[in-house]
């Protein structure tokens, strides 16, 4: 492997070393695909150009942006702080603050939009809700930094998903690069049910398995045949119920994942009929489910929610890994023993234009002094 920082993309993926780590194995089935095939193709709602920046021989995804503002929020900071902060005023269940902060919001996504707030590149961008991280080091990530600025002038450098319970090593390493800290949602991780209240209501949510005659399917008896109806049961929870702007997964992606092991997908299965689904994967002692979903038209009272999240927290706990749980249905996951965190993302916007540097800075102080002080007091 060449120490350094190289650039691959379509055309010279094939020139491209793939350590022969677990990490780049996965690293290689994954990117490999994104590379060969548009974004599009996988995930319906994301328009973006992917690369693989090498470090050291460790590959890393990136993706880079021009404007695409309908695009879904895992590439587009505009979607992600405008467009979906708008969808979620009515959680607030308060009108007046709900009228005020769309106000607030309209204007800024005027300023955003005039400031080319979407020229962006984003480091470690696997197109999901959580990116977690490899095995990089705080040194090398600054490597990639001064790379894509080179590489990318006039744009914004972009990191995601982190926060000091994760990665509090390269948090530290970032600031004092010099990036902004952008709060971008509140995130709930467990490392295992602590507390008698958290362990009864696990153990009773697991219960309902053999209650209502559920089985549950493991990667191996998840077959072709279920893709059309697991790319069903994602969509009527995380499409439909919440938001057109989380990634909306094509029968592409999901097959890759099957195929591949991108993600080990779960199914929850009744008389032979699939109503429930997870898909998690895991990185450095941590693992996370992007992909969850249930039959929403089935009576509530079922508990196909608590089901698949009983089988996700049991899947954590045999494997030993700390369960990032992502955001929403906070008092749910806090009551089964999940710890709140701020997620931020790390800006590195200088070499950008001034209303373009402006923006990132008044978006952190609004979300510092108001957009997370809510959240946290409503327990969103």
């Amino acid at each position: 492997m060449k120490d350094g920082v190289y650039l691959y993309d379509r055309d010279s993926a094939r020139e491209l070393q793939w350590p022969d780590t677990e990490y780049g194995r996965y690293a290689r089935q994954y990117i490999s695909a994104m590379l060969e095939h548009p974004a599009e193709h996988f995930i319906a709602n994301v328009h973006t150009t992917v690369k693989a920046v090498v470090v050291d021989g460790l590959p890393i995804p990136i993706t880079v942006n021009e404007n695409e503002y309908a695009n879904s929020y895992v590439c587009s900071p505009y979607t992600h702080y405008v467009s979906y902060a708008q969808e979620e005023l009515a959680l607030l269940n308060n009108r007046l603050l709900e009228g005020t902060l769309a106000v607030v919001l309209r204007g800024m996504g005027l300023l955003l939009r005039t400031a080319r707030f979407n020229k962006v590149v984003q480091v470690n961008n696997w197109l999901l809700s959580t990116n977690l991280y490899p095995p990089v080091s705080p040194d090398q990530l600054l490597k990639v930094i001064d790379f894509l600025r080179s590489e990318f002038p006039g744009y914004t450098v972009l990191l995601r998903s982190l926060s000091k319970e994760t990665s509090g090593a390269l948090l530290e390493a970032l600031d004092g690069y010099g990036c902004k800290w952008v709060p971008s949602r509140q995130i709930y991780l467990l490392q295992h049910p602590a507390g008698s209240k958290a362990k009864w209501l696990v153990k009773r949510d697991r219960a309902l398995l053999d209650k209502h005659g559920y089985t549950v399917d493991p990667p191996g008896q998840i077959t072709e045949e279920d893709i059309p109806r697991i790319v069903e049961l994602y969509e009527l929870l995380y499409i439909h119920k919440y938001s057109k702007h989380n990634p909306q997964f094509t029968e592409a992606y999901i097959r890759l994942a099957l195929e591949k092991r991108t993600l080990y997908i779960y199914g929850l299965r009744k008389n032979g009929r699939l109503d429930a689904v997870l898909g998690f994967y895991s990185r450095e002692g941590a693992m996370t489910a992007p992909l969850f979903g249930y039959d929403t038209s089935l009576p509530q009272p079922l508990g196909l929610y608590r089901m698949l999240s009983a089988v996700l927290i049991d899947l954590a706990g045999s494997r030993g890994e700390l369960l990032h749980e992502s955001s929403g249905v906070g008092q749910f996951k806090r009551n089964r023993g999940a710890v709140g965190a701020t997620e931020l993302s790390a800006v590195f916007d200088q070499g950008t234009s001034w209303l373009n540097r402006c923006s990132w800075s008044f978006l952190g102080w609004l979300l510092r002094r108001v957009g997370i002080p809510l959240i946290q007091k409503l327990k969103l």
